[in-house]
């Protein structure tokens, strides 16, 4: 029986091997994906995002645990960034969680991006996938600490929550150049710090004058101290209220729809590069390429061309994918 199949028949422990053969590239998880692809489409998909200190874990730890308090499944998948210098990563989400770690009704994976962009992992859908399959009802995804424009998570969640703190500067310089699109909800955590009724005030007044790119919906500043369990029933009632809305207004087909373009797209890019890459880093032609660009006989963009040629056909011939 492959670990699909035990899957499905609620194995966690098939589950957890599948996400590290996810994580680690395995070309055998692919298999295991596609047979449980049929059986995804049911859970709840939370994206909780931020910049870093925002207290993110410690907020989804108290979202889990009101879910949990409704008797739903809740899978978490926590990302955290890679060092560049090492490769390794602390993974230390799951100490702010703890108290869920003998709940047979949680799920934690911790991922590392390993150096993927834009505050997710590369494997984070794969992953989603997978708990989707196992039967959570609602998966809650932490991203890293974001900035500007690392905005990722929005291709994934079907809620997405920026959660902003008072006291890290300018606050809203540091999401309006992207965060302030994505967010359905926004949390101004640690709420007890001075200036936290500032920062709702600005980030209300910010949404105000950006109303018109959410469609109907109109998203909320809501305040929470996660570390005190102050705000956080209000808050996932308010997500939960942008979900019945989504259905309610029929977004969902829409929202759902772009979902799975980029995933499409996201997976034929990745194939298509690993597969003329591989075809060249093999038979040494990167090598060739790379040092005819150090000496200048050879343009990137030439050689991209001659590359595509090579691998797919001339261009206006039928690429020969046998």
């Amino acid at each position: 029986m492959g670990l699909a199949e035990q899957i499905l028949q609620g194995d966690m422990r098939a589950a957890a091997r599948l996400m590290r053969d996810i994580d680690d590239g395995f070309k055998s998880a692919v298999e295991e994906l596609k047979t449980l692809y049929p059986h995804t489409g049911k859970a709840y998909i939370i994206g909780i995002t931020g910049p870093p200190g925002a207290g993110k874990s410690t907020l989804v730890d108290q979202i889990t645990a009101v879910y949990r308090g409704g008797g739903k499944k809740v899978g978490i998948v926590a990302v955290d960034p890679t060092s560049p210098f090492t490769g390794g990563a602390i993974l230390g989400d799951r100490i702010r969680m703890n108290r869920h770690a003998e709940d047979d009704g949680v799920f934690i994976r911790s991922l590392a991006t390993r150096g993927y962009l834009g505050g997710v992992s590369r494997s984070t859908g794969d992953v989603v996938n997978v708990m989707d399959a196992m039967g959570m009802d609602t998966v809650i995804i932490e991203t890293v600490g974001v900035g500007q424009d690392e905005v990722d998570i929005v291709r994934m969640a079907h809620t997405t929550v920026v959660v902003m703190v008072p006291g890290l500067g300018d606050d809203i310089q540091a999401i309006k150049a992207g965060i302030l699109e994505i967010g359905d909800v926004f949390a101004v955590n640690k709420a007890d710090r001075e200036d936290a009724d500032r920062t709702v005030r600005e980030l209300a007044v910010m949404l105000e004058m950006n109303s018109g790119k959410n469609g109907g919906w109109r998203p909320k500043v809501l305040k929470t101290e996660a570390s005190r369990n102050r705000g956080i029933e209000e808050l996932v009632a308010e997500m939960e209220e942008h979900r019945r809305y989504l259905y309610r207004s029929g977004a969902i087909k829409h929202l759902l729809e772009e979902k799975n373009a980029r995933l499409f797209m996201e997976i034929l890019k990745e194939r298509l590069f690993t597969e003329v890459f591989g075809h060249i880093h093999v038979n040494g032609r990167f090598r060739e390429i790379v040092e005819g660009m150090m000496t200048r006989q050879k343009d990137p963009y030439s050689a991209v061309d001659e590359i595509m040629a090579e691998r797919f056909g001339a261009p206006g011939n039928d690429p020969p994918f046998s």
